[in-house]
């Protein structure tokens, strides 16, 4: 069965095609990746992602640096 989850507030994110804001998690089983359906922030294009394409955004207040790939 498949389970949709609508973030609110949206949270920042990283992507393969840089930064963006999740707006909706989508599950489709056991047998599937989680998917994070994104806006993306420099091109306004909405993908949807598997789970190990996504990260948080680096936030200072909060003590989050990611490493530098």
């Amino acid at each position: 069965m498949q389970t949709m989850l609508q973030l609110n507030p949206p949270l920042p994110v990283s992507t393969p095609k840089g930064k963006a804001l999740a707006h909706v998690l989508i599950d489709y089983g056991p047998e599937s990746h989680v998917l994070w359906l994104v806006f993306q922030d420099d091109t306004g294009e909405i993908w949807a992602w598997p789970n190990h394409k996504v990260r948080a955004q680096n936030n200072p207040s909060m003590e989050r640096e990611l490493p530098k790939a």
